[in-house]
């Protein structure tokens, strides 16, 4: 009889707690202490998971317990791993904060995976109050155990004496105490963390975040709490088809949000894939019958974009033949006729939709969204998305749009996205079929 892979969640009371930097430490000083340790974050995150690789060597998914269907992250969680994986899902803000309808948190996660929980408290500013956060997040949901608990930003010996001694009649296991490590702090910029491939030395941080791991936590009582995974389900990974037989993906600092299930998904469906970089003034393979343009920060990197006067030419080509684009957020508007950024100064693009976006005046859209699409793309079931980016629409010019949308209590929106002949494209980044 086979044994199901390991794991646990580490999840935090709040964003900001650092989750992220302990993540990045556990699955180096497991993966240097020869543990196959993979891993996955929740929900819509795209930079994250570049990190997570780095830190483990391994391939990082995402599971979303509002976007997917519970049968989709069992099915994910399978795929992912194997009988001698030790599986680390990193969480997102706190451990029970979902969408505004309350779905779709961590906890929701652990539950459908049967996932102990491994809280990360910000001690920094409290001594035995300690005691009633942990125990009012080991008592609030009697569907999710709470493990374990590491103490983070700790200021010495005494500070974690008091610590300790407050969470003794609590009874979760403290898994270890880090102190406060000011180097250890990764670099931001508005959609998130700066990617992993931008960081100037990720190695050495790694190792650092590792060494800090090794020292303050007990990676062996850690492992002890894991438990097996649910994958069990009787019903395949529900996800969109393939763009097309032959898809090029652009993948690049500039479109570098894709999510690997679609891409691996449509892989197994038998689609060929290429890649190509738009920065690098790459062509997408003149072969493929559909492009698609992910998300990223294209307006990092519009003066280059505007310049790539063979990716332009070539794209413009593609959309004459009626080759299938799909561009999403930084791909929409790379799609668009011009993207002006936070200085103020507009670069033209690649004029293939009728759409201006600007940085200038910066305003953050964000949140869950169910999509229907309304044509153009090989999708005619009720999708989830995301919407997240701080990009404003200056104009739009005749076209039709792309997709019906809702937000996550079900309210109605306007319509989203753009199309126009086999060109579509919108800001909502599409994640699974319906949930």
């Amino acid at each position: 009889m086979h044994e199901a892979p390991r794991g646990l969640v580490i999840a935090a009371p709040s964003s900001g707690a650092g989750k992220t930097t302990l993540t990045l430490g556990l699955l180096r000083a497991l993966k240097r202490a020869g543990t196959h340790v993979v891993s996955a974050k929740s929900g819509p995150d795209y930079i994250d998971p570049k990190f997570h690789e780095a830190a483990s060597g391994a391939p990082c998914i995402n599971l979303d317990a509002w976007a997917m269907r519970s049968c989709t992250v069992r099915a994910l969680a399978a795929a992912q791993t194997s009988e001698q994986d030790f599986l680390i899902l990193e969480g997102a803000m706190g451990l029970f904060d979902g969408a505004a309808n309350g779905r779709g948190s961590v906890a929701d996660l652990a539950a459908m995976l049967n996932l102990p929980v491994v809280l990360v408290v910000d001690c920094a500013k409290q001594a035995q109050s300690v005691a009633a956060l942990v125990h009012g997040f080991s008592s609030y949901r009697k569907d999710i155990a709470l493990k374990g608990v590491v103490l983070n930003r700790v200021g010495g010996h005494r500070h974690e004496k008091m610590l300790r001694a407050a969470l003794e009649p609590v009874g979760v296991t403290v898994l270890g105490a880090l102190p406060r490590a000011s180097e250890l702090v990764l670099p931001e910029r508005h959609l998130g963390l700066v990617q992993a491939g931008e960081h100037r030395d990720l190695e050495a941080f790694l190792q650092q975040a590792a060494d800090l791991c090794e020292r303050h936590i007990d990676l062996a009582s850690l492992q002890g709490l894991a438990s097996g995974l649910n994958t069990s389900s009787e019903t395949p990974a529900q996800l969109p088809s393939p763009l097309g037989q032959r898809i090029a993906v652009a993948r690049d600092l500039a479109f570098a949000f894709s999510y690997p299930h679609l891409l691996n998904h449509w892989y197994a469906q038998g689609a060929e894939l290429s890649f190509f970089s738009p920065l690098a003034d790459e062509r997408p393979d003149p072969d493929a019958n559909a492009v698609y343009l992910p998300g990223g920060y294209p307006e990092l990197h519009a003066d280059r974009l505007s310049k790539a006067g063979t990716f332009r030419t070539a794209m413009k080509q593609a959309a004459g033949s009626g080759t299938l684009i799909y561009g999403e957020c930084g791909g929409y508007m790379t799609l668009g006729t011009g993207l002006t950024d936070a200085e103020g100064h507009r670069h033209e693009m690649l004029g293939l939709l009728p759409l201006e976006t600007s940085f200038q005046a910066r305003k953050r859209h964000l949140g869950y969204r169910m999509v229907q699409p309304l044509g153009g793309l090989p999708w005619d079931e009720p999708l989830s998305a995301h919407e997240f980016h701080y990009a404003s629409i200056v104009s739009e010019g005749q076209a039709d749009r792309l997709f019906e949308a809702k937000d996550a209590e079900g309210n109605q929106l306007a319509e989203m996205g753009l199309r126009r002949g086999a060109v579509l494209g919108s800001f909502a980044h599409v994640i699974s079929c319906a949930a």
